[in-house]
């Protein structure tokens, strides 16, 4: 009751602000025109700035959209004049007009632009966008010119991003919650959580451009994930001819690592070709500590294992695509993309048994050797087809990926007593464990911009997931592998969407509606029993945005959306995994989808700092559950479902400058999850307690060339269904220097300066009694150069004939 009446207490605070900042309101007058090039077709994406006649002051700003349109909302009575900016282009500027209060709407004359008669090669451009910014929607992390991104692999920043983190088993979970998904270029990857950490931890940093964080989306994308989206924008070269650049990097923590990746693009005429080939070689470590107590039919045996996992990976990973303009009007593109990588694990355990932790009776010995080998093959195909001028779009996507995943692992277990004398025979355990993933999916998209203030989108998507796994065990070295466990899951989902956009005066609406039918069969056959659980459900998932822009300085935004999370692939195999003979890892077939209504507010000041409310309701909230068989003593994890999850939380974020070398942004989250669930392991589950995650961001360029950035994150201690949740923090630091008329440039970065990032959780619910305590290689340093080459004048605009919208449509897995 705390937490809703602080949640009242900051909504009643922002409205009294709000109200009071908005008298008197002044007029409210549209002002929207059209760009032209020198060839009279749509200028797209250029800067349109609308300015103040007296004193050439910005009043705002926009993008023209790809018919060359743009518009000017809120605008108060008075004499202004619009001007036009875009590379390779001279700037444009119309003549000055002038608004009453008696008008609503004005459509300016058309500015046409010229080409710049002038070499680009003499003008420097030293500004670059901030490393987070606030956008209406979503919050985007500009990756492409941080210092922080050298030699990290997807995964680490991933770890970086606002409100983001990353538990022991590579969860990632988005302001405190879990059920995130993840896109690449606006694709779904359709992978397990185990399957996108290998993705991600195999692609270099060094190939993103952007990570947007959407945590309320619109109807457009698909539905699931109950926290929100987190899209990977990859980089793409569009510059005239034939140019490319060369990253290599190395890395030393415990152990060393080293990453290169070769970038090339050749653009002449309407046809652009791209391609990109990453390698990186990674030693890192894991040390668990796993602390448990069982009660085992009258008295406690005490389990104090101590794990030491040392990991080998080697990944490759590569993209090639081409985009070719048919017509003005008509683009289509290809893209092959995949990876192989490949992994060793050499995992050592002490496992010691007593009546207390310092009385041992017993203890087991287990050496594991794991290998493990990823491939992934994508296709896409796509096509953007512009009906008119005025914007209205046809596009298309088909796509199709092939995983292939296979597992080779030997446990060897020795038991001793206390005075280091053999107790039993050793064991030996051998797991071969293939898996082939195949996705299809096509989608449709139609978007028509009715008029000036109404915007339609519509679209159908259907997708087809088929995983295949097996699991070949034996129980000595000179025994046959024995197939006797097979688990085949197939998930076909239909969708559509309608969504609506609206202007008003002051005012802009969204409303949308997603259907999505899922048709799913898991079929196992595990020691000749057969198991088939079908399903078939149809879905709703409604979306509601509306905007007000109060003035000048003050806007405040609402959103609502429903959002599902299907069980994921490897949740829901039932297949034992073992680490040793007392600790395992199940999945549970019978899991159920879970469901979300998202509730957010938004208020933003001065467009720039923002401060964000909101709240969400999950039903049949999959979890990570541990277990223990008293009489066996064997301990386990598997995923069940909850009853409800209530979340609330409220976020600020401030940018700020110093002065022109010294600036940063700090980013607060408060937030408070709640579980409940009644006769979970034989008790009632009501848990939950308030937590914060404070992430700051400092940028400094005191001298020319040079750029610093320094990043500490500190989360607090939290509550996570049957898990406590330890505080977390670090600190990261890096500078770099380019040189070479800015062709070359250099990055040095550590992360986690202080070696304090830790993963430790702790559970005492039931008949479970545990604390886990992780830490992994997270304090590495790492120095990357990258030399561009070729031709790097910029032609014309970025922007021809839809080029742009590719970026929107092009799947990319590395």
């Amino acid at each position: 009751m705390k937490t809703v009446n602080t949640l009242i207490i900051s909504l009643l605070f922002i409205f009294s602000i709000t109200t009071v900042t908005a008298q008197p309101a002044p007029p409210s007058i549209t002002v929207s025109g059209s760009l032209l090039d020198e060839t009279a077709r749509p200028m797209g994406y250029a800067t349109v700035s609308l300015l103040n006649a007296k004193d050439s002051t910005v009043v705002k700003g926009t993008l023209s959209n790809d018919a060359g349109l743009y518009t000017f909302s809120n605008i108060a009575p008075g004499d202004y004049l619009v001007k036009a900016t875009v590379v390779g282009y001279a700037n444009a500027n119309g003549s000055v007009f002038t608004l009453t209060k008696a008008e609503k709407s004005i459509t300016v004359p058309v500015i046409k632009m010229q080409p710049a008669s002038h070499s680009l090669n003499a003008v420097s451009i030293t500004a670059s966008k901030p490393l987070i910014e606030h956008q209406v929607d979503r919050v985007v992390m500009n990756v492409e010119n941080s210092v922080l991104a050298a030699g990290n692999s997807a995964m680490d920043i991933l770890e970086r991003a606002p409100g983001v983190s990353v538990d022991k088993d590579d969860n990632i979970s988005l302001k405190g919650k879990q059920g995130v998904t993840v896109m690449i270029n606006d694709k779904l990857t359709y992978l397990s959580a185990a399957q996108l950490a290998t993705l991600l931890r195999s692609t270099d940093g060094n190939t993103i451009q952007s990570i947007e964080i959407i945590t309320n989306p619109s109807a457009k994308y698909d539905a699931a994930g109950n926290s929100g989206i987190i899209n990977i924008k990859l980089k793409k070269n569009k510059q005239a001819g034939t140019n490319g650049s060369v990253t290599v990097g190395a890395g030393w923590g415990r152990y060393g690592q080293d990453n290169e990746t070769l970038n090339l693009n050749h653009k002449e005429g309407g046809l652009n070709v791209f391609g990109t080939f990453s390698h990186n070689d990674v030693e890192r470590f894991q040390d668990i500590g796993l602390m448990r107590v069982i009660d085992s039919v009258g008295h406690n045996t005490y389990f104090n294992q101590h794990t030491y996992m040392p990991e080998s990976d080697h990944n490759n990973s590569y993209r090639l695509g081409a985009d070719y303009d048919l017509s003005s009007k008509n683009t289509i593109g290809f893209l092959v993309s995949g990876y192989f990588n490949g992994e060793n694990d050499n995992n050592n355990t002490n496992t010691y048994i007593g009546q207390s932790f310092s009385e041992v009776d017993s203890s087991l010995h287990t050496v594991s050797l794991i290998h493990q080998t990823y491939h992934d093959i994508a296709a896409n195909l796509n096509d953007v087809y512009k009906l008119d001028t005025l914007g209205q779009e046809l596009s298309a996507d088909l796509d199709y990926s092939n995983f292939r995943n296979s597992s080779v692992a030997g446990y060897n277990t020795d038991f001793f007593l206390p005075n280091g004398a053999v107790q039993q025979p050793a064991e030996f355990l051998g797991n071969i464990s293939p898996s082939t993933i195949n996705i299809r999916a096509g989608k449709v998209d139609y978007t028509n911009p009715v008029s000036k203030t109404l915007k339609f989108e519509s679209g159908l998507k259907f997708s087809d997931v088929k995983t295949d796994n097996d699991l070949l065990q034996t129980e000595s070295t000179t025994s046959p592998y024995i197939d006797n466990n097979h688990f085949v899951y197939d998930e076909k989902v239909d969708a559509g969407y309608v969504n609506f956009k609206k202007d008003f005066q002051g005012y802009s609406v969204q409303a949308g509606l997603r259907a999505e039918y899922t048709s799913s069969s898991a079929v196992g056959d595990s020691a000749n029993v057969v198991q088939s659980i079908p399903r078939h459900y149809l879905d709703l998932f409604p979306s509601l945005f509306v905007d007000h822009t109060i003035n000048d300085k003050n806007e405040i935004t609402f959103s609502y959306g429903r959002r599902i999370d299907r069980p994921q692939y490897d949740n829901l195999n039932p297949f034992v995994y073992h680490l040793d003979p007392y600790t395992y890892q199940k999945g549970n077939p019978y899991l159920q989808p879970q469901y979300t209504n998202n509730f957010e507010l938004n208020y933003t000041y001065d467009k720039n700092i923002t401060l964000t409310l909101g709240y969400s309701r999950t039903t049949n909230v999959i979890t990570q559950i541990p277990g223990t068989d008293p009489v066996t003593k064997v301990s386990f994890v598997t995923e069940e479902n909850l009853q409800i999850q209530n979340a609330y939380n409220i976020n600020l974020y401030a940018p700020y400058t110093v002065n022109k070398w010294f600036e940063g942004n700090v980013n607060i989250t408060g937030f408070y999850l709640g579980f409940i669930s009644n006769g979970l392991e034989g008790a009632d589950l009501n848990a939950g307690e308030p937590a914060y995650h404070v992430r700051a961001t400092e940028t400094f360029t005191p001298i020319k060339g040079y750029k610093f950035e320094l990043t500490s994150d500190y989360q607090s201690s939290l509550i996570y269904g049957l898990f406590n949740v330890k505080p977390q923090y670090s600190t990261d630091a890096g500078v770099s220097h380019s040189f070479d008329d800015k062709k070359a440039n250099v990055k040095f970065s550590v992360s986690d300066i202080f070696n304090q990032r830790t993963n430790n959780v702790s559970s005492n619910y039931a008949d479970n009694d545990l604390i886990i305590n992780q830490h992994r290689q997270s304090r590495v340093a790492r120095l990357t150069f990258t030399y561009n080459f070729g031709n790097n004048k910029i032609k014309a605009r970025e922007h021809q004939s839809g080029a742009d919208d590719e970026k929107n449509r092009v799947k990319g897995n590395n």
